[in-house]
């Protein structure tokens, strides 16, 4: 798969798939250390790279295994995020994010998952990097609404509004205050980041390709290359489920062609 990016993908933002956004929403270990820092440092922040840090081509590969339930898997990619930089409050803040993608329960069960792997590298010596809790507030009442909205129109690339947000206005809601407000406001893990999970458990599940495309999109405008994207189907067909990947190459080339023939 083809890390290299043309003129034309760097101009790529797009129009949001409005209807489907608004429903859609080895490894180093971290004492081998110099080589594991080295390539970290090519991009975790929204950077005009490439290729995606060994860091960052775990955050798919969890959301995946989360979203299938498939625990040991879930739990040597934990491992290997962990040894790759990855705090654990980047982690748990995944798992926690997925919910509302996947559902409480994997949610819950991949916590706990998490917790297992945490407390198994303690005993072997291991001392994960905490990470930190959000800079500030979240808002309330109607400013954290005015907050989720202002973030939903800039990861959808407009306003949501459509005849199913019109039909139930409440699910519009719940995604301006919750999702894109309590969530996404929280600034203990970047929106790209929020981005590579998303389509990672999108990808691994079967019938929301309207809103896998739509994460697709999403994943650009936000600062990821159309270049990163291609590595991310690359890394969830050698290392993850090839479903999931077929899945999302063919949301990414529909993506990308719906933007160029804008």
């Amino acid at each position: 798969m083809t890390q290299t990016m043309t003129a034309k993908d760097r101009k790529i933002s797009g129009l949001s798939a409005v209807l489907a956004m608004s429903l859609g929403l080895a490894l180093a270990p971290s004492h081998a250390a110099q080589n594991t820092e080295a390539l970290q440092a090519m991009t975790d922040t929204q950077s005009a790279s490439d290729t995606l840090s060994v860091k960052q081509q775990t955050i798919p590969l969890i959301a995946t295994f989360m979203a299938t339930s498939d625990m040991p898997k879930l739990n040597a990619t934990l491992d290997q995020a962990l040894d790759a930089g990855l705090t654990v409050s980047e982690a748990k803040e995944i798992l926690v994010q997925l919910y509302a993608y996947v559902g409480f329960p994997k949610s819950l069960n991949a916590l706990g998952e998490l917790l297992k792997v945490v407390e198994a590298r303690k005993q072997r010596g291991i001392q994960d990097a905490p990470g930190r809790e959000p800079s500030r507030a979240i808002p309330t009442g109607d400013e954290l609404v005015a907050v989720g909205t202002a973030n939903q129109t800039k990861i959808s690339g407009a306003p949501v509004k459509n005849a199913v947000t019109d039909f139930a206005p409440v699910i519009n809601q719940y995604l301006q205050a919750h999702l894109f407000g309590d969530i996404f406001e929280r600034d203990n893990l970047d929106w790209l980041s929020r981005e590579l999970a998303t389509v990672g458990a999108l990808a691994a599940t079967p019938g929301v390709e309207a809103q896998l495309r739509s994460h697709m999109r999403a994943s650009m405008r936000v600062g990821l290359t159309a270049a990163q994207l291609r590595q991310l189907v690359h890394v969830l067909a050698e290392r993850g489920n090839r479903q999931a990947a077929e899945r999302a190459d063919a949301a990414l080339k529909q993506a990308l062609a719906a933007t160029s023939g804008r």
